[in-house]
């Protein structure tokens, strides 16, 4: 079934959304002084209503994919639905029955059965969880003569399946992120979170993990099968190196620099390999002073958008690497992380922001606003961030010009949010002058840096710690 009917609807909308003015804001039943100023500084209503359709038709053809693409949980487990009136409408048995009944998910419930804490989880009617349940083709990935990882690390696999409350299939389609029963000191001892997305492939977890199976519902609880296993994620530095079609310039940028040491033989998730592993693991492991880390990552191309000449003189001169090292600060923040719709701050703060939309209430239709300040690396100079949603639409803002292009790069230390533009901050000189996300001369680099290179200097003071902070990633 095709939704089209559904996209001029979706087109009205989208003009609705981007008019920045009192009339538009009294027609949404929004209070003019409420009106968030970060719509006022959208570049051009026609580019984001054009926007707003396409990634209305594609989170339809989406739609449509995770229907053909994945099958009702019960029959992926080969488990037949409960009598009618069963809690969650579907089996009288808990999750953790039902995995040890299923004849496709022999080795997760193998692997359940090791750790009591977990079985007595998934096995209690007191407390709701949902679960993403590995299939057992999903464990013929693993090498057969591959050394088996300690118990601990077992375990942590297992909690980074299981989610506290309950996430039918309706919710996962309108989620970005979602935390899991494992938890993390290098994010202040909060919950590591999941990444959902919804592709033509249907709906990925991590990017990676398939749903192939939604909505078996338990007494206890939902599970969700999918087709690879999900292991914790690596750190932020670590993750960036992964992806070089898309962060090689970055990553050169930061080893130049000295703010990111070399990760190739990172061996993040070994951690019986002897004292070289041991050593390794150490000099990967986040310092032990930061909870969690928002990096704002440019993309090769949004480097090359710079321009040959300040590329030039950022990357191959000695007084460059003193701008490019101030311009990568920008783009850190330590000790907050701020994923899409959930934000951990300071001293064991966390939220979730942007709630998810409630089925059948009005308030889940309307546009809603989240904006924050977040210190860089860069002394006191801080990223101005707009959040909007509407429904399962997130758009991201920086400084009220540049897009998040890819949200939510889930790290084990944090999150990697991927920009399209370079981020600058604000100019001292010329402050109503008009920035344009293209190529920019060597001396207007230096002119907007110029200031934050001086403070950035040799001594001992802020900028050295942070360094120490960021070198540990």
């Amino acid at each position: 079934m095709r939704y089209t009917n559904l996209l001029p609807f979706a087109a009205a909308l989208a003009t609705a959304v981007v008019i920045p003015d009192e009339a538009t804001a009294r027609e949404l039943r929004l209070e003019a002084k409420k009106t968030p100023a970060w719509w006022d500084s959208l570049r051009s209503a026609p580019e984001d209503a054009s926007d707003i359709i396409q990634k209305w038709r594609g989170f339809l053809d989406n739609v449509e994919a995770l229907a053909e693409n994945s099958h009702d949980g019960h029959d992926v487990f080969e488990i037949p639905r409960g009598p009618p009136g069963s809690r969650h409408g579907d089996s009288n048995i808990t999750i953790y029955q039902a995995i040890q009944t299923s004849n496709v998910t022999k080795k997760f419930a193998a692997l359940i059965n090791d750790f009591p804490d977990i079985v007595d989880l998934l096995n209690s009617t007191a407390t709701n969880v949902t679960v993403f349940v590995p299939v057992d083709k999903a464990f013929e990935r693993i090498p057969e003569h591959g050394r088996k990882p300690p118990n601990e690390f077992i375990e942590k696999i297992l909690e980074y399946h299981i989610l506290p409350g309950l996430y039918p299939a309706s919710h996962l389609l309108v989620s970005h992120t979602l935390p899991t029963s494992l938890k993390n000191p290098a994010l202040g001892g909060r919950p590591q979170r999941l990444r959902i997305g919804l592709d033509l492939l249907g709906l990925k977890i991590n990017f990676f993990s398939k749903v192939i199976g939604h909505n078996f519902g338990a007494k206890n609880g939902f599970a969700h099968a999918v087709d690879s296993i999900l292991l914790p994620p690596p750190p932020a530095g670590r993750l960036i190196s992964l992806f070089p079609s898309k962060f090689s310039t970055l990553e050169l940028a930061a080893a130049k620099t000295g703010l990111l040491p070399p990760h190739h033989d990172h061996k993040h998730h070994d951690k019986d390999g002897g004292d070289d592993d041991d050593d390794d693991d150490r000099k990967h492991r986040p310092h032990p002073h930061t909870t969690g880390l928002t990096i704002f990552a440019p993309t090769n191309d949004a480097f090359a958008r710079l321009g040959p000449a300040a590329n030039a003189f950022l990357f191959n001169t000695p007084r460059g690497l003193g701008f490019l090292r101030a311009l990568l600060k920008y783009h850190i923040v330590v000790n907050q992380t701020l994923y899409s719709d959930a934000y951990y701050g300071l001293e064991g703060h966390s939220e979730d922001i942007l709630p998810l939309p409630v089925p059948g209430e009005t308030r889940s239709k309307e546009i809603k606003h989240f904006h924050l300040d977040l210190p860089t690396l860069l002394g006191d100079k801080s990223l101005s961030i707009d959040i909007a949603r509407f429904l399962g639409f997130i758009n991201i803002r920086v400084n009220g010009h540049a897009k998040v292009a890819i949200e939510d790069g889930i790290a084990f230390d944090g999150v990697v949010q991927t920009v399209s533009s370079v981020l600058f901050p604000p100019r001292k000189v010329k402050p109503d002058a008009e920035w344009s996300d293209g190529e920019i001369s060597v001396e207007e680099l230096i002119e907007i840096l110029g200031p934050y290179v001086e403070e950035d200097g040799e001594g001992d003071g802020e900028g050295k710690n942070a360094d120490q902070v960021w070198g540990e990633l």
